[in-house]
């Protein structure tokens, strides 16, 4: 009795250590990145450095907000946007088929969606700026989507598939006993159950075209067309870093993420549970 009492003891402390590891892992940086931005410039750079501001200034926000950076958001928000809306069509229409209906080639397609979804982003950016410069389509938010879609519709395809295949095959049969076609099905009868797998890969799709920075970076260049990991870089000139306006900046790109995954969090759970049942 006494060692099974040792033992849950034991177990509970190993578990808060690694909880409590974990948490300052993830959070720390997070506020770093918060009360940096609410220090002054002397301060900023003051040694020894300061974990709580001595003076909370709101002077890096007016700056951020006065410059370009505001238009690099919308950017932003314009591309993740359409991005998540191509990815979630496509994604849909190409995962049912291969999930439920049988057909010559259906395990090679899902083989080849996955490995397009491996290939690493640095290996495709040069074949892509050849094609969209070609097709007049460098530093347009049209020729961004594009390049995103690369690495986000295989993935979202991929969750999808492991969803749908979830659903029961009863569900489809039934639906085309009453004369509903396949698309109808899908439409009103598998989409509503796969609300949850929908939302997280929404929400991957706007989160991975919302934080890249490489096809940005190489893609687009002007304040019109310019996203705001892009604009980031603008901050940094040489080895010289303007550290307030880059960490005020940086809230403000992180609160759109995070209120999303606040709003869809349960979503999230459901959905990402539901889609490693079956692969």
């Amino acid at each position: 009795m006494i060692e099974s009492s040792r033992s849950k003891t034991i177990r509970r402390t190993v578990t808060f250590f690694g909880v409590a590891v974990a948490l300052f892992w993830s959070l720390a940086p997070i506020y770093w990145i918060i009360v940096t931005s609410l220090k002054t410039s002397r301060e900023i750079y003051a040694l020894p450095p300061t974990f709580i501001p001595k003076v909370f200034t709101l002077a890096n926000y007016r700056a951020a907000m006065d410059s370009e950076f505001p238009q690099y958001v919308l950017n932003s928000i314009q591309v993740a946007v359409g991005v998540t809306l191509i990815s979630a069509i496509v994604g849909t229409l190409a995962a049912y088929p291969i999930a439920r209906m049988e057909f010559r080639g259906r395990a090679l397609a899902a083989r080849a969606i996955v490995t397009a979804y491996l290939l690493p982003p640095s290996l495709l950016f040069i074949p892509l700026f050849i094609v969209l410069q070609r097709l007049g389509l460098i530093d347009s938010k049209v020729g961004l989507v594009l390049a995103y879609l690369t690495f986000t519709v295989p993935f979202c395809t991929w969750l999808l598939i492991g969803y749908f295949r979830t659903i029961p095959m009863e569900l489809d049969e039934a639906a085309q006993i009453d004369g509903a076609n396949r698309f109808q099905t899908l439409l009103r009868v598998v989409l509503p159950i796969a609300t949850p797998g929908l939302a997280v890969v929404a929400l991957f799709a706007f989160t991975h075209a919302w934080n890249e920075f490489l096809y940005a970076l190489v893609f687009v260049y002007s304040a019109d067309t310019k996203t705001f990991t892009a604009g980031l870089s603008g901050l940094i000139m040489g080895d010289t870093f303007i550290w307030g306006q880059l960490m005020a900046s940086s809230v403000i790109a992180i609160l759109p993420i995070f209120i999303i995954y606040v709003v869809a969090q349960r979503y999230i759970v459901e959905g990402l549970s539901a889609g490693s049942v079956k692969g």
